[in-house]
């Protein structure tokens, strides 16, 4: 009995935490990899930034991972929340569960 609430809780925490990527982190990481990849690309190959194939790639790429990094943030989070919150329900329900199972067997 002891940690089953706890491991619904993280994939419950996960769950909410791919809901709430796609709605507040989805835009967001795409923009702070962008910008980051316009500035290592400016760096590399100077200011303004051309249009060119490895400019573009670099931007590109980062952006893609502003997205897997807010990504793994965000779910990662939900998934630590809610076992946190499964483990504090697992510690209050587990003594109560006990008695009950005590005058069961009595």
């Amino acid at each position: 009995m002891k940690g089953k609430i706890a491991k619904k809780a993280v994939l419950l925490g996960a769950g909410a935490g791919i809901v709430c990527f796609f709605i507040f982190g989805l835009l967001p990481g795409s923009f702070l990899g962008g910008v980051t990849g316009l500035n290592i690309a400016g760096l590399l190959f100077g200011y303004p930034v051309t249009s060119g194939i490895l400019p573009r790639l670099i931007v590109a790429a980062s952006m893609l991972l502003g997205i897997m990094v807010s990504g793994v943030i965000f779910v990662v989070g939900g998934g630590l929340a809610g076992w946190f919150l499964g483990t504090i329900i697992d510690s209050i329900a587990a003594p109560k569960a006990a008695k009950a199972e005590e005058k069961i067997k009595v």
